[in-house]
């Protein structure tokens, strides 16, 4: 079965009650980039990419487009399977990961469909059947951030993740003091994330004033320097997220000892097939992660949920999706939900959902 044609789409997926506020980003709208690979069997898989705007990593919804443009047409004629399609692609193009991920997921979605099994299969074997979320809590008001905090716990998440970054350090100390006194008392875990927006000084000065709070602190600054220059001084759990963007990094910090866990995104590292190795990685080095996405619809939220499904519970932090700020679904049927904080696991072939026909209109661009 090869790659007979491949099309790109985008789409416009409004924040629902937004905006969404990191340290480095306001979000009230985003756009998804979508690939249908067809076979010459007639089969087809669906994958998406979808940067959280430009500055929140090394990536941007026109970057998708174009990377995608330019390896579309050398794809055609390569087989469906994961090694191949990764030698071809990287071939045809250096880097630009997260625009690669929207054919990976696309094609473990077409070789699930011809092979009559589930990604999660595909990807070595599903060990749950619902998956753990997390949720968010914004950078607004620490009063504010308190009331969320709760609201979110007793949606049923067992996890919550406290924004912070781009203000001054003192509201974020005061922000998950809030927080930690407003939901301490339950076995909500707590993760911190700076989205890379605090530089060394801040963030050794929110582990050192929150002593009392159990919290990960995730990707507080901008480089593995910043994070060898803390590591040793801070007495909170840190994990690494948007400076692991390759296999190669991820061996080199869990290697090293510099980090304890991960918050890892499937376009980050190019999709589920790296995505696969990072997972046995971690394993490996008995380090907890989470099997996540910038943003997206079904079709990202049901990759991260079938490899999250694949990951020793004891080492999953949780599956994050954009669902909750999604107003509908591609599949109305099947679409990815969260349910009292976690997430079925998609049943059927390939990745369990299928957009509904013309939902994204024309292409942009076929090959």
């Amino acid at each position: 079965m090869k790659i007979a044609s491949v099309h790109i789409y985008t789409y416009e997926l409004p924040v629902l009650d937004g905006p969404y506020t990191m340290a480095n980003q306001v979000v009230y709208s985003l756009t998804t980039t979508l690939v249908k690979l067809v076979a010459d069997n007639g089969l087809f898989g669906w994958g998406e990419t979808c940067p959280v705007g430009p500055t929140f990593s090394e990536s941007h919804s026109g970057g998708a487009v174009a990377a995608l443009a330019a390896m579309a047409k050398g794809l055609v004629g390569t087989e469906v399977l994961p090694v191949p399609l990764h030698r071809r692609m990287d071939g045809l193009l250096k880097g630009h990961n997260y625009a690669k991920a929207a054919i990976d997921i696309a094609l473990h979605d077409l070789l699930g469909k011809h092979l009559g099994l589930s990604v999660s299969d595909l990807l070595g074997g599903a060990l749950a059947d619902r998956i753990p979320s997390y949720s968010v809590v914004g950078i607004s008001d620490p009063d504010e951030s308190a009331r969320l905090a709760v609201d979110k716990r007793n949606q049923g998440y067992p996890r919550l993740q406290i924004k912070v970054g781009g203000r001054p350090i003192e509201e974020d100390i005061a922000a998950v003091q809030k927080v930690w006194e407003a939901v301490g008392g339950s076995r909500t875990k707590l993760a911190v994330d700076a989205n890379r927006g605090l530089n060394t000084r801040d963030a050794l000065r929110l582990c050192r004033e929150c002593t009392n709070v159990p919290f990960i602190l995730e990707q507080p600054c901008n480089t593995i320097e910043d994070f060898q220059k803390i590591r040793s001084q801070i007495s909170h759990a840190m994990y690494m997220d948007e400076s692991c963007t390759t296999i190669n990094t991820a061996i080199t910090v869990a290697g090293t000892g510099l980090v304890d866990g991960f918050g890892m995104k499937v376009t980050a590292l190019g999709g589920l097939h790296p995505m696969r190795a990072f997972r046995d990685i971690c394993a490996a080095r008995n380090l907890p992660h989470t099997c996540d996405d910038a943003w997206g619809g079904d079709l990202i939220a049901a990759a991260c949920t079938h490899i999250g499904a694949t990951v020793a519970p004891e080492l999953l932090e949780g599956v994050w999706i954009a669902a909750p700020m999604i107003d509908g679904n591609y599949d109305q049927k099947n679409g990815i939900r969260v349910e009292d904080g976690y997430i079925k696991r998609p049943q059927g072939v390939g990745l369990g959902v299928v957009p509904e026909e013309g939902i994204f209109g024309e292409p942009v661009a076929s090959f």
